[in-house]
């Protein structure tokens, strides 16, 4: 029996790692983002030149209009003109050119170097002000700056939060060298938190944005660390004797879910955030794996092949009140939860293609939103408006976003290897 559980475990994580481990992974070496598709309805949108910005490395009116094309939601109008101004602002001209929305700024270098941006964003339908921002800011954090503003225009002008200001983190590798990588948003930016000869796998931000826990192979099997990414501390949070793997934050950052085999059967388990406390989830002779909580900390959803194929259930947070979730198919894996709790994104094996699907919760109703063939790793944007994946194109690893109606899809790609993946960090 013993053996016939280790032989269906090994199929199991065979095929839930196959997508990751099957292709090589390289080093960023320049991020080219594309994008296809458009929101139901976009706004269109005028961003005049800052006025200062020339004198900069980075002009923070470019920032702001590849943030706001890249989101689908918005039109841009072409413009050369710099506004010196908000208060000569003529509506009427400025509608002429079909804009529906202006936005203006200003840049100045201060005391120290330090440089003072200032914008501001008219309705020109209304003729009205609607919102201004004032940052002060190093050159290099610039960049974020920018991301900032146009966070407050996406909010301002659709309802939702934007997330451009947010981070993402994803696993690279070069030659032998394994690295997290953390970067902006778009891809910008990039910084190593981890290099290893060893896989990593599996990062998972807290809800603070400060740790990232992760998967490392350097002792020769996989162990659960948790790091800070300013002060570079690590702490082992799961190193019991078998596999060690999948973490993923409860809401409020004091523990993490993880899959652990300490007896030889993956079962599920809560453990704190320092490595105490560790208390087990599921049981049986099944396995049980890739747990994330619930955002009211209420529940647990996990894969598990109890029904005899890898399929997605919810458990109460002390392990009862099982309920599956996934029914079409005999292959669904990787449920990620929007942070509002209505919808779960999961990888779907459909006519032999690894794709990803979103479910309604409230009716279970299913929607495909990719048409690649190997995906794998979803991971919601903190506003819920998109979702991450890793996927495969032309036999190379990219990421790619898609908005969670279908209708927007980015994908960001490097000019040398693969990325893997992906997990997109909270608010800030």
């Amino acid at each position: 029996m013993q053996k016939k559980t280790k032989s269906l475990i090994n199929q199991f994580w065979m095929g839930c790692f196959t997508l990751l481990l099957a292709l090589p992974l390289f080093a960023q070496d320049g991020i080219r983002i594309e994008i296809a598709g458009v929101g139901s309805r976009q706004i269109p949108i005028a961003i005049a030149g800052f006025s200062g910005e020339m004198s900069l490395s980075q002009r923070p009116s470019a920032i702001i209009r590849a943030n706001l094309e890249r989101s689908g939601m918005f039109r841009i109008i072409d413009t050369a003109e710099v506004v010196e101004d908000p208060g000569t602002v003529n509506f009427s001209t400025w509608r002429a050119t079909g804009a529906e929305a202006l936005a203006v700024g200003r840049t100045r270098i201060g005391e120290g170097g330090r440089i003072e941006t200032h914008y501001t964003l008219f309705d020109l339908v209304k003729q009205q002000q609607i919102s201004t921002l004032s940052q002060g800011s190093s050159e290099t954090a610039l960049r974020l700056a920018a991301h900032r503003i146009s966070d407050d225009i996406y909010e301002k002008l659709t309802g939702i939060k934007g997330v451009f200001s947010t981070r993402i983190a994803y696993i690279t590798k070069a030659g032998n060298e394994y690295r997290l990588e953390v970067a902006d948003a778009d891809g910008q930016n990039r910084q190593v938190a981890l290099r290893s000869n060893e896989p990593i796998i599996s990062p998972a931000w807290s809800p603070d944005g400060r740790r990232v826990a992760y998967v490392s192979f350097e002792a020769k099997k996989p162990v659960v660390y948790v790091q800070n990414l300013v002060t570079r501390q690590r702490t082992v949070v799961a190193n019991l004797r078998g596999s060690n793997s999948a973490p993923s934050w409860s809401p409020d950052g004091s523990r993490l879910a993880v899959a652990l085999s300490p007896d030889g059967f993956t079962q599920v388990y809560v453990v704190n955030a320092d490595g105490t406390g560790l208390r087990q989830i599921t049981r049986g002779s099944n396995i049980s794996t890739e747990p994330q909580f619930s955002p009211d900390s209420r529940h647990i959803f996990f894969t598990s092949d109890m029904s005899g194929s890898p399929q997605i259930y919810q458990a109460d947070l002390g392990g009862g009140n099982v309920r599956r979730l996934t029914f079409n198919g005999n292959y669904n894996i990787s449920p990620r939860i929007s942070p509002d709790g209505r919808h779960m994104a999961f990888i779907a094996r459909r006519d032999g293609r690894f794709q990803l699907h979103l479910m309604d919760l409230t009716n279970g109703q299913e929607l495909r939103l990719s048409d690649s063939s190997r995906d794998e790793s979803p991971s919601f944007a903190p506003n819920g408006q998109f979702v991450m994946y890793a996927t495969e194109i032309g036999r190379r690893g990219t990421l790619s976003v898609v908005s969670t109606d279908g209708r927007v899809r980015q994908r960001i790609s490097t000019q040398a290897g693969d990325i893997r993946e992906p997990a997109w960090g909270p608010f800030m």
